[in-house]
């Protein structure tokens, strides 16, 4: 009997969703820092077992919408949702669980099986850890609700045995060894913009897009060149840097986390323009891989 199917992870932000997608799949996929809306894309991350395959779907936070971009992620959470045959629904033991108590509401009226993982425990007493579940449980009768680690990876069998214990039988979705469906290309741009979210502040990460122009596969490297676009000219001048300090930093850092992830050399080349409309016009987020 050989069991196959998509598993949502949905959650608000900064719960550790993609870190725990990371550490099921056994890929970084994902990127993860400590800011919030660090995942704007829905992306895949597929195992393989032997009488099994699961094909998560990582996806932004849950947020109220305060521009166009913000509506596409949102509309990647329910695209999940949709397509889910399990979802898998983090929370930690930070946030207040009712927030976005809609989506909440919305676990409870699923028809397809729900995980609830009670993310950071390895950050909390126990007492609380059992209050937490308790909540989870009075408020969705239906869903397992699951203590764990993403960080410190503790109970990921438990998760993952729950998950297999929930998917339909049907053939697998896509060959044993695709790992994911996104492209080089996505890689290196979203390598790129998560040393952008590590070394700057405020606002300019939030108003940065990262897109691969040329992406030339050599037989000894990859030769890439890279866009980052920002919203104002003062923007720009941020993040470039004094002498061009800020831009060689983000590159360096880019190149040599490429370069693993790859296992090749690289060449990559950065430029900063300037775009005031990239996260409201429809075109460009088509441009740059956003849903509608």
């Amino acid at each position: 009997m050989f069991k196959s199917g998509f598993v949502g992870i949905i959650g608000n932000p900064n719960v550790g969703k993609s870190t725990l997608m990371n550490a099921m799949v056994g890929e970084k996929l994902s990127i993860v820092t400590a800011k919030a809306q660090t995942t704007r894309h829905r992306i895949m991350g597929i195992v393989n077992g032997e009488d099994y395959q699961i094909v998560y779907s990582d996806t932004p936070g849950i947020l109220k919408p305060s521009y166009r971009l913000q509506q596409d992620m949102l509309g990647a959470v329910d695209a999940a949702i949709g397509d889910a045959d399990v979802v898998l629904y983090v929370t930690d033991t930070v946030e207040k669980p009712d927030k976005n108590i809609e989506y909440v509401d919305k676990l409870s009226r699923l028809e397809c099986p729900v995980i609830i993982v009670v993310n950071k425990i390895d950050i909390s007493e126990q007492s609380k850890v059992l209050d937490l579940m308790a909540w989870w449980k009075e408020k969705v009768p239906n869903a397992t609700v699951i203590p764990a680690s993403a960080q410190e990876k503790f109970n990921l069998e438990t998760i993952l045995a729950t998950i297999i214990e929930n998917l339909p039988e049907a053939p697998a979705w896509y060959d044993t060894d695709t790992f994911t469906d996104r492209n080089l290309r996505f890689f290196a741009a979203e390598i790129i913009r998560e040393k952008i979210l590590l070394n700057y502040k405020q606002e300019i990460p939030y108003c940065c897009q990262v897109e691969i122009e040329t992406f030339k596969e050599g037989a000894e490297r990859y030769d890439i060149g890279a866009v980052i676009y920002v919203m104002r000219e003062s923007q720009k001048g941020i993040v470039i840097g004094r002498q061009g300090a800020g831009l060689k930093k983000v590159g360096t850092q880019a190149r040599i986390d490429m370069e693993d992830f790859f296992q090749k050399k690289v060449f990559l080349s950065i430029y900063v323009k300037v775009d005031p409309d990239w996260r409201e016009s429809r075109k460009e987020l088509r441009k740059f891989g956003y849903e509608d």
